[in-house]
């Protein structure tokens, strides 16, 4: 093969990542472009697909040049994505027929809440695993269809494209040739049989959308089609695997059997297991999706979410402006006092997986005299813990396998105390790898395995820093049920 380089694109909620992966599969180089977060006055926030487009190719070339690498060296391209931010599109223009629904919006609340759609929650979580949520594309892709001018007649006529941003950026990669998503970003949708993997078309039907104008579901590995990337290539090069972002870190921290778990540290977390070859659905809070289809064969993972881990530092620094950065929270958690029983509950936005409440408010409890900014700072620290260890214990019960390691991957995990802490309080060893972009570097891997560059090897090469629990038993069985406690307060 004489190609040597791999682009991994990694399109998330702020912008657009290219990374160029050398034939060793070492990241020889970045770029990103960020897009607008468009939020109107009733807190709805989308995304403009063209614009999302225009800065994949950009940051692209911008990749080559900067590691003044020739396109003809690439001999593929990987894709993760943001998951549940959904779209609809003109099927024979390409073009956006309105701004995306970012998978941060609930805009489609109330279509959640029909009386039709309600009674049949049962049936919805019993087939695709999920809760039923406007944070799913299902409502998404309906609210879009009823409120897009031009929509519902091109919808009649066949003529409509709907789903994640994965499959808009394909299709538009391929000059329309190809219109498919991947089993992973298929099963976040809220529309997919995840056992008969295939879009369910009673369910479909509730949204009031055609399962005929959905994507075709494919493999993650599978080939995607060609592209010049708007004349970046002389020759159009594969798009070898497309992933979304969570099932890209897992695959990409080397997560490929049953009970290896991946917890992500970013604005808000996303804690997933690999459970196999067979799906189970939870019960305890959590989701059952596809990790991802390789070869014909598909893994399923749980998953939990949080809104917010970061987002609780970057509360402290721009809320309460306590902090001047990131960084400074780890010196002042060790600094303090260490008798100090504060607790933060950051239910913001209600409380997430495994509570679901959306109901709940954000708490302080246990504040005394003594408290002051650095207990403040350890309890932000501390509460991101906690929550990913409620999450764990809920795997660890619906799984029946017993975590004796967590890898994590993003920003906050460069927090020395907060990596302890959570292995103190998960009672597991937490491995942090050299590397942070991990949705990018798994959907690079997939793709470099799949045109033959590299084989699963390349996943074990990762070097890792690892942390030990060492706390004292009774001590993490003291503070952890202090944490329940703080959290029932909230959870009524």
């Amino acid at each position: 093969m004489s190609g040597r380089y791999v682009i991994g694109i990694d399109q998330s909620t702020q912008g657009t990542k290219a990374l160029l992966f050398d034939k060793n599969g070492v990241l020889m180089c970045r770029v990103d472009v960020p897009h607008k977060q468009i939020i109107n006055d009733l807190g709805w926030v989308s995304h403009d697909p063209e614009e999302i487009y225009e800065n994949m190719v950009s940051a692209v070339r911008a990749v080559l040049a900067k590691a003044n690498v020739s396109p003809e060296l690439v001999v593929s391209i990987g894709i993760s994505n943001q998951r549940e931010t959904s779209l609809i599109w003109d099927r024979n223009t390409g073009k956006p027929l309105n701004h995306a629904v970012v998978w941060q919006c609930s805009r489609a609340v109330k279509i959640c809440e029909r009386t039709e759609i309600r009674q049949q929650a049962d049936h919805i979580f019993e087939t695709t695993g999920i809760r039923l949520s406007p944070y799913f594309p299902a409502a998404k892709i309906a609210w879009l269809l009823e409120n897009t001018v031009g929509a519902d007649r091109l919808a009649k006529e066949g003529n409509i494209c709907h789903g994640t941003m994965d499959s808009f950026l394909v299709f538009r990669l391929t000059h329309g040739q190809t219109y498919a998503t991947d089993y992973s970003n298929a099963s976040r949708t809220q529309l997919f049989d995840i056992f008969d993997l295939k879009w369910d078309e009673k369910i479909c039907g509730l949204f009031g959308i055609d399962p005929d104008n959905m994507p075709k579901v494919m493999d993650s590995d599978a080939c995607y089609g060609y592209t010049d990337v708007e004349g970046i290539f002389s020759e159009p090069i594969p798009i070898h695997a497309v992933m979304g972002d969570s099932h890209a870190a897992l695959f990409g921290q080397n997560c490929c059997e049953n009970g290896q778990t991946k917890a992500t540290y970013g604005t808000g977390s996303s804690i997933m297991m690999n459970i196999g070859d067979k799906p189970t659905l939870s019960h305890n809070g959590l989701v059952t999706s596809l990790a991802w289809g390789r070869s014909g064969k598909v893994n399923y993972v749980l998953e939990g979410n949080l809104n917010y881990t970061g987002a609780v530092i970057t509360w402290l620094k721009d809320g309460l402006h306590l902090i001047e950065n990131a960084a400074q929270t780890q010196e002042l958690a060790k600094s303090a006092n260490k008798d100090d029983g504060l607790y933060l509950v950051p239910a913001f936005s209600g409380l997430g997986a495994p509570y679901w409440n959306a109901h709940a408010k954000a708490s302080i409890v246990g504040m005394d005299r003594t408290t002051g900014r650095a207990e403040f700072a350890r309890a932000a620290l501390e509460c991101i813990a906690y929550q990913i260890t409620d999450i764990v214990k809920a795997m660890t019960e619906d799984s029946h396998i017993n975590l004796t390691e967590l890898r994590v991957d993003g920003g906050p995990t460069r927090n020395d105390y907060l990596m302890q802490f959570q292995s103190d309080i998960a009672g597991c060893r937490v491995l942090v790898p050299n590397q942070e972009e991990l949705s990018g570097i798994g959907a690079a891997y997939m793709s470099g395995i799949a045109v033959g560059l590299w084989d699963d090897s390349i996943l074990t090469r990762m070097k890792r820093t690892s942390y030990e629990a060492t706390m004292d038993g009774s001590a993490v069985k003291v503070k952890y049920e202090g944490w329940k406690e703080a959290v029932s307060l909230v959870n009524r």
